[in-house]
């Protein structure tokens, strides 16, 4: 298929002419010197300056030798340079463009700063300025040139890669324990090479010219070495006797030029043929999906009485206790009073706030709410996958007995990269796009146990046999946009049991996927929960799924827990919103002629979140006692609510439907963090 794209592209007419144009610099670049190289020096005090004859067809220079030949003969110097040149301004600038996704969050920031830095100053005053550094020759030209080149080619860089290091096979990748260094070179470069190979053959097109431009002032080539800038320079003074003399040089670096540039537009060609083809397969991958697309991360104004955050970095997530003295001997996480805020103008944000959240081993917890409440980004926060400018707390964060921010960065990828296993919302994001799939699940084996390349292949076709993949040694060996949405979902969980995990985080796993594969997904969930003892932590905004699926519920509103209950108890929920939910879910029994039940109005937002019960402007039983933030407590055996008003009874259908607050519950903005 791919061979195809190239077949088609270079037929086309302007595929066809960078094809003959640089296949006919290449040839000349190799053959030239060493067929011309010699008449080329040749001096003939007989025809100084001449000009165009039978014997010399473009004339000859001040000492008589052959000007065509010496123009042929450089091509190799001109050529080579520029390329050199280039692929220094490469280089640099994709080193200076993945230091933001290797570095932390302020040496990454200094990066991008000098970048913008750099990318001010026009890049032919930067080779000029460096060129005086470095010295009059061609050494000196080709270091200006290549590093005035880089900080555009580093802008370039860091735009495609922020693009990339949001999406979820990149997480997937961070929870697996894969390094930065290895993050960048196997699931961040390979996904935005194709527009960096389009910009670096447009930049040797560029670089000849500045080359040209430099050697033609005289502060590049210098003699007795010569390319197409010091000719055109020499000839430029004849330009009136003899026009050729300088014509013929000028024409070789702008057809030079051109055929760079042509040859950007037709990988651009078979690129763009690509990347539709991926899309068709894939669908538009989303950007910067570290978190899930409902959870607001907008620095809005607004407060709740949070503890301070000044100097917490992401890094080193949450502030702990002696989480052994509350951690139950069965637990597998437990975290208290998790916070995840983001700073703004005005104030702080805290989309998660003050969640407690306790999962036992073998067990199966299911966080539900609407989107915006919070539940992606507790889990990401829990695995450390928080975006780099969300500031998280906790006063206590445990996995299996180990007080996480207590650990090493190492420590905590060996950690979570054999210990938990996350399998993401959207299954088309899932994996990286250029790498094999059987390859991208043996990624987990060769990186915590050290198994051979032989090793961790067969094991990740195992694994994908146990999650049921058919043909899996065949499919191993795909991409993933050759999988069916439910067959990458399924890879994905196989990815989490590449090792034995013992907490399994499921992001909305069924979200876009069809009932019949979102029931297959699910039971498959459960029947690798029952063969390995995992704890599994279910996030769906669909109560209904989690209820089949889960032992226990947390049910999650504007950031905050307001019930936890078991599954049993559920047709007894006692918050009004967890009613609501139950209430406004459709079964066999709902009246067709009656409207959906329905909740009014929409979550608050983060930053200007009700001082009381955030839930009270939605509310039917609310009243002047919900200006008070109610506590999370006992209600029955095994149910906790935080409401001032908990119901009791069976549930019906949603007494919210189309009703009115009783009560408008005032906002507060601003607020110190």
């Amino acid at each position: 298929m791919r061979l195809t794209h190239w077949l088609n592209a270079l037929r086309s007419p302007v595929g066809a002419v960078s094809a003959t144009l640089l296949s006919a610099f290449i040839v000349l670049a190799l053959i030239a010197p060493i067929i011309w190289g010699d008449a080329a020096e040749q001096t003939d005090p007989s025809a100084l300056s001449q000009g165009p004859s039978a014997e010399h067809f473009l004339g000859t220079d001040g000492l008589g030798r052959d000007i065509w030949m010496r123009v042929l003969v450089a091509t190799r110097t001109s050529l080579g340079l520029a390329v050199l040149a280039t692929l220094i301004a490469v280089s640099i600038g994709t080193l200076l463009g993945v230091l933001p996704a290797v570095l932390g969050r302020r040496a990454g920031r200094l990066a991008v700063a000098l970048v913008n830095l750099a990318v001010a100053f026009p890049a032919l005053l930067l080779a000029l300025f460096f060129a005086v550094i470095f010295g009059i020759g061609a050494k000196g030209a080709v270091l200006a040139i290549g590093i005035a080149g880089a900080p555009s080619f580093a802008r370039l860089v860091q735009t495609n890669v922020a693009a990339v290091a949001g999406r979820d096979f990149v997480s997937a990748a961070r929870v697996a324990g894969v390094g930065r260094v290895r993050l960048v070179f196997r699931h961040l470069l390979p996904n935005v090479g194709e527009p960096l190979v389009v910009n670096a053959t447009v930049m040797a097109g560029g670089a000849l010219l500045a080359f040209a431009g430099l050697s033609f002032l005289g502060i590049g080539v210098q003699p007795p070495t010569y390319d197409w800038g010091r000719l055109l320079g020499e000839g430029l003074s004849r330009i009136y006797l003899n026009p050729a003399a300088a014509l013929a040089p000028g024409v070789a670096v702008v057809l030079a030029g051109l055929a760079f540039t042509l040859l950007g537009e037709t990988i651009a060609q078979v690129v763009g043929l690509r990347t539709t083809a991926r899309r068709g397969h894939l669908g538009v991958l989303p950007t910067l999906r570290r978190r899930e697309p409902d959870e607001p991360t907008t620095t809005q104004p607004g407060s709740n009485g949070a503890s301070v955050y000044d100097g917490v970095s992401t890094q080193h997530a949450a502030a702990s206790t002696d989480g052994s003295t509350v951690r139950p001997d069965d637990a597998v996480l437990v975290a208290r009073d998790l916070t995840v805020s983001f700073p703004g103008p005005r104030g702080w944000t805290h989309p998660v706030d003050g969640v407690d959240l306790t999962v036992h081993r073998g067990e199966t917890v299911g966080i539900v709410g609407e989107s915006g409440s919070g539940k992606s980004l507790t889990a990401l926060a829990v695995a450390r996958l928080a975006p780099e400018e969300a500031v998280v707390r906790a006063s206590t964060l445990n996995f299996l007995g180990t007080s996480l921010p207590d650990r090493s960065d190492a420590e905590l990828r060996r950690l979570l990269g054999t210990s938990m296993a996350m399998v993401f919302q959207d299954p088309m994001t899932s994996f990286n796009p250029s790498m094999r799939v059987g390859r991208q699940l043996a990624e987990v084996t060769r990186t915590h146990e050290g198994h051979s390349r032989r090793a961790a292949w067969d094991r990740a076709v195992d694994r994908l046999r146990k999650v049921r993949v058919p043909a899996a040694e065949r499919r191993a060996a795909q991409y993933p946009h050759e999988f069916s949405g439910g067959m990458r979902q399924r890879a994905m969980i196989g990815m989490g049991l590449m090792s034995s995990p013992d907490l399994v985080i499921a992001d909305e796993p069924t979200t876009a996927l069809d009932v019949t594969v979102q029931r297959q997904v699910l039971r498959l969930l459960r029947e690798v929960q029952r063969e390995s003892g995992a704890a599994v932590v279910l996030i769906s905004h669909d109560i209904a799924v989690v209820s089949q699926m889960c032992e226990r519920i947390v049910v999650m509103y504007s950031g905050r827990v307001v019930e936890e209950l078991p599954v049993d108890r559920l047709a007894e929920a006692a918050h009004p919103y967890t009613r609501a939910l139950l209430g406004s879910v459709p079964d066999l029994a709902t009246d067709v002629d009656r409207p959906l039940a329905t909740i009014p109005g929409r979550p608050p937002d983060p930053g200007a979140r009700p001082p009381g019960c955030a839930f009270a402007p939605r509310c039917a039983f609310a009243d002047d006692t919900c200006t008070a933030p109610p506590v999370l407590e006992d209600v029955a055996p095994r149910q906790r609510a935080a409401c001032w008003h908990p119901q009791s009874g069976p549930v019906a259908p949603s007494p919210l439907a189309g009703a009115e607050p009783a009560v408008d519950v005032p906002t507060r903005t601003g607020g110190q963090p």
